[in-house]
């Protein structure tokens, strides 16, 4: 069951990460893993998503209803795929000085020990190269070229400590 939480300063406003977490139709250009994504349904408020995520042989398709709160807020649930269950929180909040700080934390347990064991193995890298997918993104589309802070924190069994990708 690992868990992760971090929290990363960012030279981008909290409307800017909320529009670019909310894009789950573009993940696929640039997170890794994401093979294909599809839009169920989209509101201002909601979304429901299928993702189909891909390591070497491996192939899933997740079905996750992403709760919208704009600017500040938005959270994600598992609701099929190989999972026990997934939680996901972002939060976006102003630092006083025109960007953010955005803070990530994933909760979540395979259904499989055999996917268990091998996400135990690579999480901590894994989720590592996703926050730094998002962070690269926000830089291409938001041409800043400021230089991010960054901090971190951890509970439960995973640590991470962020750094700046752009």
């Amino acid at each position: 069951m690992p868990r992760h939480t971090e929290t990363r300063r960012l030279p981008y406003t909290p409307e800017q990460m909320f529009d670019l977490v909310a894009d789950v139709g573009r993940y696929g250009e640039f997170l890794p893993w994401v093979a294909a994504v599809r839009i169920r349904s989209n509101s201002e408020t909601e979304m429901l998503a299928d993702l189909v995520v891909g390591f070497k042989a491996l192939r899933e398709k997740f079905t996750s209803r992403v709760e919208k709160q704009r600017p500040g807020h938005i959270h994600v649930d598992y609701i099929e795929g190989p999972l026990s269950y997934l939680h996901n929180d972002w939060t976006f909040r102003p630092d006083g000085e025109g960007g953010c700080f955005v803070d990530f934390a994933v909760d979540f347990a395979f259904r499989s020990r055999i996917f268990e064991a091998l996400a135990g193995q690579v999480f901590d890298r894994a989720l590592r190269r996703m926050t730094d997918a998002f962070e690269a993104r926000a830089a291409k589309l938001y041409s800043s070229t400021g230089g991010a802070t960054t901090s971190s924190s951890a509970d439960g069994s995973s640590s991470s400590s962020a750094h700046s990708a752009a």
